[in-house]
């Protein structure tokens, strides 16, 4: 068994407008940061840790310090970590990959870790039917779009862009989601789309604010993180198995 392990984390939503406890959520998510390094081989952030992000070239958001520190501190140790863009924080550029030292991901990836193979990625815009999301994302991903909002004052530009955030489903209610079973999520029909193609050990994705572990074919398990909201879970990579855990600030 591999002495170090491998982490995987995603909606934390620092900052989200709809939610009254964002310190004391950062201060708890800063605190797994810190343990997950003392025997991590690589972190990975599945998108969405922030509420809403945009940075222009001389201007990044206001907050988060703790966290930011945290991970440059992690990457300064020697230690990888690698973030996927999500739907909320999809306008990351330069700034976190120059700072922090950070491995960012704009799209889904196919490693290898300790000899399994792992397609890692937020899991927003998998279902080729949510034509509108899709085109949402196109718009958004846009550099037409990317510029015209950059044109907008700083103070401008984050007031939209909170509001849009606040009226993301945070809006509809802070409780914790239930999944109507595994055929109705489209993370699992893309994975088992994928094993078509080409052999997965483990499917990991983040954006649908749900616990799942689910096996789809003898050794391919789809697993689904939840979200910092209700349930503060990630997952770990033992070197042979993946696990789904909720954290507290007793340990991992």
């Amino acid at each position: 068994m591999s002495e170090k392990k491998t982490y995987f984390v995603s909606d934390v939503h620092l900052g989200a407008p709809a939610l009254n406890n964002n310190n004391e959520r950062e201060q708890l998510f800063v605190q797994w940061l810190d343990k997950a390094a003392s025997d991590a081989g690589e972190i990975y952030l599945l998108g969405d840790i922030f509420d809403f992000w945009y940075e222009y070239r001389k201007v990044a958001p206001r907050g988060f310090v703790r966290t930011l520190g945290k991970i440059a501190e992690i990457t300064d140790s020697g230690i990888p970590v690698h973030y996927f863009t999500g739907n909320h924080d999809l306008w990351i550029y330069d700034y976190l990959p120059k700072e922090l030292n950070i491995v960012l991901h704009r799209e889904p990836i196919v490693t290898n870790i300790n000899s399994k193979t792992f397609l890692l990625g937020h899991g927003d815009g998998l279902d080729p039917n949510e034509k509108g999301y899709l085109m949402l994302k196109r718009l958004f991903t846009s550099k037409t779009a990317q510029f015209l909002f950059s044109s907008l004052h700083p103070n401008l530009a984050f007031w939209v862009g909170h509001k849009w955030a606040k009226h993301s489903r945070l809006s509809k209610g802070t409780g914790p989601e239930v999944s109507k079973g595994p055929e109705f999520e489209s993370c699992v029909t893309f994975a088992k789309n994928k094993l078509l193609q080409q052999h997965i050990d483990y499917f990991i994705f983040g954006h649908r604010h749900i616990l799942l572990e689910e096996e789809i074919a003898p050794k391919s398990k789809v697993f689904i993180l939840g979200e910092w909201i209700n349930y503060f879970s990630y997952a770990v990579f033992d070197g042979q198995n993946v696990e789904l855990k909720k954290f507290n600030n007793q340990g991992l």
